[in-house]
């Protein structure tokens, strides 16, 4: 479970603020929602960009240990034992996993099995390649192996696993930008039917009720016009709701087709749902 960190807490704080200042000020008004809006936002921007930076991170992990397995391959061509190797390479510079390294090398110069450093070093990591790399050198040295080969084989099957993802990304960011595009032509298309159509349809149902008191003189009460009266707000509502819900599962969907990873869609889907609700709501202002 990850702790709330404190910029989790200011954008929580924050959000709630612009929540009570809106309760008291505005409550009723169109300016109502709007605001409830943005109080929406800055409480989950803090834990959205958190993401991102693990993205990030996790990505920036996955390609610094190519270079680490690399290195490690080199130096057991030598003839450097592996455990070794580690040991002599905790004092370069591999980015991101240099802590980690260094950590892991401080166990195999105290004498902790390379194995159970090679868990804690991939527990501490967190990356699921990097995982599933450290668990096949393992098993290769188990079975007496050539480690050096293991490596350069973990290392093609590292390189070759961010090559892929760099080409998919590539192949379809055009579908990235279209389905942007069609969530805001939908977004139009809502605005629409919420400000042109449905008052349309208000309108009408006002001249179904003068029509249903002419035939209620006639003898035809409750024939015409007798329905529970609708107001376009209620029918606007669902608009909203669906608007919502496809911002939601678009992003998710986004970022499941370019990274591979639905983790990765949650900004995405932020981005269009907050867009959908303050476009929505803030055109009352204006509309």
């Amino acid at each position: 479970m990850t702790l709330l960190k404190k910029s989790h807490w200011i954008g929580l704080i924050f959000g709630a603020i612009i929540i009570l200042v809106d309760i008291f000020l505005f409550r009723g008004e169109n300016l109502f929602y709007f605001l409830l809006g943005i109080s929406f936002a800055v409480m989950a921007l803090p834990f959205v960009i958190g993401t991102v930076i693990e993205t990030a991170e996790e990505k920036e992990k996955n390609e610094q240990f190519l270079e680490f397995a690399r290195a490690i391959s080199e130096n057991v061509k030598g003839g450097t034992p592996i455990g070794q190797s580690i040991i002599n390479m905790r004092n370069k510079n591999f980015g991101c996993l240099t802590d980690h390294i260094v950590k892991m090398a401080n166990q195999l110069s105290l004498g902790i099995p390379m194995n159970k450093a090679f868990d804690t070093f991939a527990e501490d990591i967190g990356s699921i390649t990097v995982k599933r790399a450290i668990t096949l050198i393992k098993e290769a040295g188990a079975a007496g192996g050539k480690i050096d080969a293991i490596l350069d084989s973990v290392a093609s099957s590292i390189y070759q696993i961010e090559k892929l993802k760099k080409e998919r990304m590539a192949s379809i960011s055009n579908l990235v930008v279209q389905g942007y595009i069609i969530f805001f032509i939908f977004i139009g298309i809502m605005l629409i039917m919420q400000f042109k159509i449905i008052p349309l349809a208000d309108e009408a149902q006002g001249f179904g009720d003068i029509g249903g008191g002419s035939a209620s003189l006639g003898g035809m009460d409750g024939v015409i016009g007798r329905g529970a009266a609708v107001s376009s707000e209620e029918l606007a509502r669902p608009l909203l709701y669906m608007l919502i819900i496809q911002g939601i599962f678009s992003g998710l969907a986004i970022g499941k087709l370019t990274e591979g990873s639905i983790k990765a869609g949650i900004k995405h889907s932020f981005i269009l749902t907050i867009t959908a609700f303050l476009v929505s709501t803030g055109a009352k202002l204006f509309l």
